[in-house]
């Protein structure tokens, strides 16, 4: 299978190559080793060939001894999310509207928010464990995102990257089959451009009422798992909701350390 890669965090220790989206475009940020010589066209290329070597040798870094591979291919896509993301203000976040929240003692426990239809690209994914699978489908994901779809263009970054898992009636074991969405932005809902990579196709997700929990930290089989069946005891209408298939909300790439995301409970339709 044609793969990218990035670094997982399956509860490994903390280590100094974890990156965000955030830690890319601060790679913009950093003067050139060497102004060099020649006209400033030969310099400026230099400086984009220096910066998109470095980027993807920071990622291979911190990718290996995690079973994932970064190949050259990932060297463009990389650059471009770089270039083209300027802070968090540019990133368009899925649109909902927030119809309750529960607390307790001042800690919130859950939203229940209502999502509109809209399209999402989405890969399906089969590695030998769920921590594979978000890497190389957000890869495969980012690819699309950057210029390799229909339009060439940078389609733009929205948040989250979701994924879909599916469990056992206990909610004790994730299944191998995890699908990776991106929601389409505002300006391509219309028409979606269509990926260059036949595995990702473009859906039409139904409106949807989603029960959503705040965690943070690495995603993995058994945190997922955890946090699935913490949001069950949380809930007051667990019998409403769809009981074998889950979203977690990623805001936050899948290399970096600290991850914020959410865990989706569906209402059933």
């Amino acid at each position: 299978m044609d793969q990218g890669g990035c670094q997982m965090n399956g509860g490994v220790p903390e280590q100094t190559g974890m990156i965000s989206l955030e830690d890319l475009e601060s790679f913009s940020e950093d003067p050139p080793s060497d102004s060099g010589t020649g006209s400033l066209e030969e310099r400026e290329t230099m400086e984009e060939d220096e910066q998109s070597d470095r980027l993807l040798q920071y990622w291979q870094d911190v990718a290996r001894g995690h079973q994932v591979e970064v190949t050259q291919e990932m060297a463009e896509p990389i650059q471009q999310l770089t270039s083209n993301n300027h802070g968090h203000s540019s990133r368009e976040h899925v649109p909902f509207t927030l119809l309750t929240r529960k607390e307790k003692c001042g800690e919130l426990l859950y939203e229940k928010r209502q999502y509109e239809k809209g399209h999402w690209a989405c890969i399906t994914m089969h590695e030998e464990t769920y921590e594979q699978s978000i890497c190389y489908g957000f890869m495969k994901i980012m690819r699309y995102i950057c210029e390799q779809n229909s339009s060439a263009s940078y389609l733009g970054m929205t948040l989250p990257i979701v994924t879909v898992v599916r469990t056992n009636e206990n909610h004790s074991v994730i299944g191998n089959d995890v699908t990776v969405a991106y929601f389409l932005p505002t300006e391509h809902q219309a028409q979606p451009p269509q990926s260059n990579d036949n595995e990702i196709s473009i859906e039409m997700w139904p409106a949807n009422t989603v029960y959503t929990r705040a965690f943070t930290g690495p995603t993995n089989e058994v945190t997922i798992v955890n946090q699935i069946n913490v949001m069950a005891e949380q809930l007051d209408h667990l019998v409403e909701c769809v009981n074998d298939s889950f979203i977690v909300a990623g805001y936050t790439n899948p290399a970096h350390n600290n991850r914020q995301n959410e865990i989706w409970f569906l209402e059933r339709h």
